[in-house]
């Protein structure tokens, strides 16, 4: 197909850091045009952050920023604001992640931008929703987590609470936006109207952890969670535990040690014990006699030796890496998988065919490796093209607006755009 399905969206990307960016970016790679609009003096904080390039854009930056242009502008000066008015009125989407209230003070509130365009979708990231008694406070993703429930129910029951390495606060939030708009762009086509999606990064971290949610109403109920590893000799509180690597959707699974683990800290694989395939998961570790043993022959009876069985498992798995543990246990249709390392994922070949992993042309810096679409279509195929230069399309777009050469001049000059 020559054209991708979002083709003639126009999107004001004015977001930093991670939550709006990963948004702006799958925008961007489904084909609506995504301007990034930065500061003057350096643009988005990511393109200096954690560089391992001196002088270069850091790859925190250029993995959630491809396929877009930039303009860098001050928008506070009359000529900004004036640029960003022309571009409000031809847009389809401005998506945001300020501090709250930094719209406002930039004269660009919501009632204002639906005075210049009734038609656009204005999507807006912020750490807590209107309704939060903790709405100002300025959020990251460790501080979402925490606020919403992922950080109170991770890790071991006798440590503290922990933080998820996946961004479940920032590009999650991201996601639940990118769902937004494009549900809204949906419900313009109906209405001919716009409308601000808002997600909250509160918000977006409790959607992943409703059955967490889920758990807290069982606790109250019965006083306790069977599938946790507490269960049945252990203590339950007045608030769900830290279960440790147990699976939360009922059926048992533990991470366990694989072949040369004592130097190799990702020498592991999770295992599954799946309730209505017990039997084969018994011939495939080689314990027949534990398919009729009354010990063992339910959930709830296996549940109080389950980390003998675990136990029993890792003693099979001591003389197999955990990819030749993987080939056997799939024959048996065991719910398993490696513990992957960010080494193994950056080099699978697998990851490199789909597309999940490329690699990607980036002026100033050469090749780099980063996160392709996760999500897959008959129809079309993302292209990751690199992330721009900071300014890098700054002329072309003053120009499509109607300033012209001497105009644009003058800008430059007054430092209004670099």
């Amino acid at each position: 197909m020559t054209d991708l399905p979002l083709t003639g969206i126009k999107v004001i990307d004015f977001t930093g850091v991670q939550a709006g960016p990963a948004c702006t970016q799958m925008l961007a790679w489904f084909g609506a045009d995504v301007l990034k609009v930065e500061r003057v003096d350096g643009g988005d904080v990511t393109r200096r952050q954690l560089r391992d390039i001196p002088n270069v854009d850091a790859l925190y930056f250029t993995m959630l920023n491809s396929n877009k242009r930039s303009l860098a502008i001050n928008t506070r000066t009359p000529e900004g604001k004036e640029v960003m008015e022309k571009l409000i009125r031809d847009a389809d989407v401005l998506v945001e992640n300020f501090a709250p209230g930094a719209m406002d003070r930039m004269g660009l509130s919501w009632e204002h931008i639906q005075d210049l365009n009734p038609r656009l979708i204005f999507g807006s990231v912020k750490g807590f929703n209107d309704d939060s008694p903790w709405a100002d406070l300025k959020v990251y993703e460790n501080v979402a987590q925490s606020a919403g429930g992922a950080a109170s129910t991770t890790g071991f029951w006798d440590g503290p609470p922990t933080i998820s390495a996946a961004a479940l606060g920032d590009s999650n939030s991201g996601m639940h936006l990118l769902i937004g708009i494009l549900t809204a762009l949906m419900g313009r086509e109906k209405s001919g109207v716009g409308q601000k999606v808002s997600v909250s990064m509160q918000d977006a971290v409790l959607n992943l952890c409703r059955v967490k949610l889920r758990d807290q109403e069982r606790l109250e109920k019965v006083g306790y969670l069977e599938e946790y590893p507490q269960y049945p000799n252990g203590e339950f509180g007045d608030t769900v535990p830290r279960g440790g690597n147990a699976g939360g959707g009922g059926q048992p699974g533990w991470i366990l040690k694989c072949k040369g683990w004592e130097t190799d800290p990702n020498a592991y694989i999770y295992f599954t014990i799946q309730e209505q395939n017990w039997k084969r998961t018994c011939q495939a570790i080689g314990r027949p006699e534990w398919i009729d043993d009354s010990t063992y022959t339910t959930a709830a009876a296996r549940q109080p030796h389950i980390f003998d069985i675990f136990n029993e498992i890792e003693k099979w798995l001591a003389n197999k890496t955990k990819y030749e543990a993987v080939d056997i246990l799939r024959t048996f249709e065991v719910p398993c998988a490696p513990v992957l390392s960010m080494k193994e994922i950056a080099y699978d070949p697998a990851l490199r065919k789909s597309g999940t992993v490329v690699e990607v042309d980036q002026k100033g810096r050469g090749t780099y490796l980063t996160v392709g679409s996760p999500i897959k279509f008959s129809g079309f195929a993302p292209g990751i093209t690199g992330a721009p230069l900071l300014g890098e399309h700054t002329d072309d777009v003053l120009a499509s607006l109607g300033y012209d050469a001497d105009a644009i001049a003058a800008m430059h000059a007054k430092q209004v755009v670099v």
